[in-house]
């Protein structure tokens, strides 16, 4: 009983917030920019909350966890250096107020102020609306297997049920607060995440006798003790991992919108040290508990088949924790995951609506935020890898933009068909990329290289945009705003 009544309470207050905050919602630029005013709290909270889902810790940390040992735990490292302290250094100040410059708040009209170009920016926001659907998509998913276990005997045993359940309250409180709910939802969302996993760490630990005594079980269960080395099984993928899962977030709108929105340039600097530390607990926890998997499985004899990697921490969670812990533990997933969701809509909905519907009206933005919730929800229902759901959505995403987001973000000189050809690129070698090794080697190859084609899509973006910029540098237009511009 006690389980429902911390689930209910959660649920309860997310709503609240969002009516609450419907209050501030005065215009369109407050429901989806909440009015450029949001401080360095709000503003850490909103990126990291955005960046870690459920995703994490039960597609990510278990199946690298499980794949990878001890050293899966760079994955997390890398977010935090990476995906959190680099990307604000480079990117929060300068995207604030070139933003502010041209009068922009999505990344779409970005690419078309940037670069003068209409067309750039609705395939842009085609880009983001098609593709951050699956991505949301594997959100819910890595929520459901958690909630499967906690409803056993109940309707929202069906995961189907449990995604529907988050859909519709991530709906109402994103169609009444709009940015505003969101912030502070992934505030009190993100404290709830930090003390989880600090407490799940210590669970993890106690129960392998120690971080020495965990890791010399792991140096005894095969693969010639790589489980508990360094670079673990496989050096270069682990790699690969840390660099889809961090670089992707230069180029994720969902992401960057975060620094359209923060106050001022005092609240970038603490942001970013807030928003790193928050990474660094979260994405390092997330990984580093998942690396005790395999001994978890056989201290706590769940018998884990080895098959379905998707499901390993969920074992381990219904294994360790009491059902009052499981009750809190099923608030860091929606936590992590409900933050995650509204993030993408919030980005995906005002973008659709801005530029392919071209109106800047309230009712039908959020009424886009209720379609973009639906159809997540639809394509979720469909069986499929988590894991592999988000790699080429971030692959397609991040590989489409981050090469004309970057560079046209510090260069002058990149031009309209650099950003063409570096969008095209990066989006080309994700879906053919895909297509030819599937058709060549069947759909679990092409599964399996989802995150090397993510980053290969990324490392193209950055390289074409910038070589196709100097053959037609003659066509260079200064945008308005250049004056922040190299």
């Amino acid at each position: 009983m006690v389980k429902y009544v911390i689930l209910g309470l959660f649920l309860l207050l997310m709503i609240i917030v969002g009516i609450l905050s419907s209050r501030k919602i005065k215009t369109v630029e407050d429901f989806v920019l909440g009015g450029r005013r949001m401080g360095p709290w709000l503003s850490a909270f909103a990126y990291g909350t955005t960046y870690f889902s459920a995703v994490v810790f039960v597609g990510y940390a278990g199946r690298f966890g499980w794949s990878f040992g001890i050293s899966a735990t760079w994955v997390g490292i890398g977010n935090a250096v990476i995906g959190s302290l680099l990307a604000w250094l480079l990117l929060a100040e300068r995207t604030r107020k070139i933003s502010q410059a041209m009068g922009i708040s999505t990344m779409a009209e970005f690419f078309s102020k940037r670069y003068d170009s209409v067309g750039l920016e609705k395939f842009a926001a085609v880009i983001i609306f098609i593709f951050l659907i699956p991505y949301s998509a594997s959100v819910y998913q890595g929520l459901g297997y958690i909630m499967k276990d906690f409803f056993a005997g109940t309707f929202l045993e069906n995961i189907n049920y449990s995604m529907l359940l988050m859909a519709v309250i991530t709906a109402v409180y994103l169609y009444f607060g709009g940015i505003i709910s969101t912030a502070v939802n992934s505030t009190i969302q993100g404290i709830i995440m930090v003390a989880g996993v600090l407490y799940m760490i210590w669970k993890v630990l106690s129960l392998v006798g120690g971080l020495s005594a965990g890791i010399d079980s792991l140096s005894q269960m095969g693969a010639n003790g790589a489980l508990a080395s360094i670079g673990g099984t496989s050096p270069f993928n682990l790699i690969v991992i840390m660099l889809m899962t961090s670089l992707g977030t230069f180029g994720l709108p969902q992401m960057i919108s975060k620094f359209h929105s923060i106050r001022d340039k005092k609240s970038v600097r603490r942001g970013m040290i807030f928003s790193t530390i928050f990474a660094l607990i979260i994405g390092g926890g997330a990984y580093f508990m998942g690396g005790f998997s395999r001994v978890l499985d056989q201290k706590l004899q769940m018998n884990f088949d080895g098959k379905n990697l998707d499901t390993v921490m969920p074992m381990v969670f219904q294994a360790i924790l009491t059902p009052e812990m499981m009750a809190v533990l099923v608030v860091l997933m929606l936590s992590a995951s409900m933050s995650t969701l509204a993030a993408v809509v919030m980005v995906s909905a005002p973008t659709f609506s801005r530029s392919i519907l071209k109106t800047r009206k309230m009712l039908p933005m959020r009424l886009l935020c209720l379609l973009f919730v639906l159809i997540s929800y639809l394509v979720a229902v469909v069986p499929s890898a988590i894991v592999t759901l988000m790699a080429f959505s971030w692959g397609a995403v991040s590989g489409s933009f981050v090469g004309p987001y970057i560079w046209g973000l510090y260069m002058k000189k990149m031009t309209k068909a650099g950003a063409i050809a570096g969008m095209v690129c990066g989006l080309g070698t994700v879906i053919i990329g895909a297509l030819v090794i599937g058709l060549v080697s069947g759909t679990s190859a092409a599964t399996s290289w989802a995150p090397k084609l993510a980053v290969l899509a990324m490392l193209v973006s950055l390289t074409v945009t910038p070589l196709v910029s100097l053959l037609t540098a003659k066509s260079v237009k200064v945008p308005e705003g250049a004056q922040y511009l190299s």
